[in-house]
């Protein structure tokens, strides 16, 4: 008996019972479905706050003083911004980079005062591909320039200080040798991101009046923020760029510059693997029972089969050959009925407005703004490894059955009635 023949007969014995075949293949294709689908809101979900967070502040890669992650200050500048920057473009892997200051400030008015985060950019060389928060201006307009005299604050925060669009504000900051020094601006802008802290808590300056403020020189800065066309290089990048600024500077990839925000993906992803592994483990119980169901019923065929020539290392064969048949349609049915969920959620996406408080708000984790709608979109990577999984799966739960089918004494299973 060849191969190909008994591949011809496992097909065969494969749709003796159909309804079993049919339940069984059924469930193989709920299991893909649901892997691929949770997988994929995970990849494109995870992928958007670490877009956001990026844009928002610091990019992929943050080249920074050393010290500045561990004890954030004014003091803790890089003095050769613009050598910096130039060093990160020459990264075929880098797309952009731009250059910013970022720390606290005291906002003052006649009325109130309050406490807050700033960035200061320079408006001519970031766009929404950089910045995201420049999407979320709701009220005025952008600096014309960076030595700008305004200043953009979050809608809560204007609104806490009881200012609108031309009034002013004190600015209140501790410069590089611990001083304090003051400067006047107007506001300019108001944004609205939908995300409380942000809108409560943040405020936009121009970057060469900042740097006046402060004393910084003409190429000083807190941070170079390095942004990438994939955020999965980000450890390659952030690796040879520590090496090049390595005395003057450190290279930080987003996961160690924003660990929050990595701690909660991490746990996320965890839990996601769990269940996607504890359902693969559902369905290859399904499939297991229904291989060695099969085989049971088929003793006393298995011994005349054996009594007529066939070796136990054929039977073997025969019963992972119906297995790798299963996979293959299994995997066939599962592709065709996750397409349809996974086209709509591409596309459509899944609207989670309700959930988040109604229309103009927005999700919060660690300081980044989530957009209400969820889409899936799985990296290719992982649509292999689930397939892989499928497949081994079935091939693993065939293999004891496989095993007992050689087994089979001919003369004892033969007088099965």
């Amino acid at each position: 008996m060849t191969g190909p023949n008994l591949a011809a007969m496992a097909w065969r014995n494969l749709w003796r019972h159909r309804r079993r075949t049919v339940l069984t293949l059924a469930s193989m294709a709920f299991g893909m479905t649901l892997a691929v689908l949770f997988t994929g809101i995970g990849d494109e979900g995870y992928a958007r706050m670490i877009e956001l967070a990026a844009k928002m502040d610091g990019g992929h890669v943050t080249v920074q003083h050393p010290e500045m992650l561990d004890t954030p200050s004014l003091k803790h500048t890089v003095m050769d911004a613009t050598a910096l920057a130039d060093t990160a473009r020459a990264d075929p892997q880098v797309s952009r980079v731009v250059t910013r200051i970022n720390g606290q400030v005291l906002l003052a008015t006649a009325r109130q005062s309050k406490g807050a985060a700033f960035i200061a950019f320079d408006p001519k060389a970031e766009d929404p591909a950089t910045f995201s928060l420049l999407e979320a201006l709701h009220e005025g307009e952008m600096f014309a320039s960076s030595n700008d005299k305004g200043i953009i604050l979050g809608e809560r925060l204007a609104d806490h200080l009881g200012v609108k669009l031309g009034k002013k504000v004190v600015l209140t900051l501790t410069d590089k040798q611990g001083e304090i020094v003051s400067s006047l601006a107007r506001v300019t802008g108001i944004i609205r991101t939908g995300a409380p802290t942000i809108d409560a808590s943040l405020c936009l300056l121009p970057l060469d009046r900042v740097r006046q403020t402060l004393g910084y020189g003409p190429d000083e800065a807190t941070q170079v923020a390095i942004f990438l066309p994939d955020h999965r290089n980000t450890a390659t990048v952030a690796d040879r760029l520590a090496t090049t600024v390595a005395g003057r500077a450190v290279a930080l990839p987003w996961y160690e510059a924003k660990a929050e925000l990595a701690g909660f993906i991490a746990m996320k992803v965890n839990s996601t693997l769990f269940m996607e592994v504890l359902i693969m483990l559902l369905v290859a119980a399904g499939i297991f029972n229904q291989i060695f169901v099969s085989v049971m019923e088929r003793s006393r065929e298995f011994g005349i089969m054996m009594a007529i020539g066939f070796s136990p290392g054929r039977l073997f064969r025969l019963v992972m050959w119906e297995s790798l048949w299963l996979a293959i349609v299994g995997v066939g049915v599962g592709a065709a009925i996750t397409s349809v969920p996974y086209y709509l959620g591409h596309t459509r996406g899944i609207d989670m407005t309700a959930m988040v408080g109604g229309a103009g708000k927005k999700a919060e984790v660690a300081g980044v703004a989530l957009e209400p709608i969820w889409r899936i979109a799985i990296y290719p990577e992982n649509a292999v490894y689930i397939l892989v999984a499928v497949v081994g799966a079935t091939l693993l739960s065939g293999l004891y059955p496989a095993w007992r089918s050689g087994r089979v004494v001919p003369v004892d299973s033969i007088k099965l009635v």
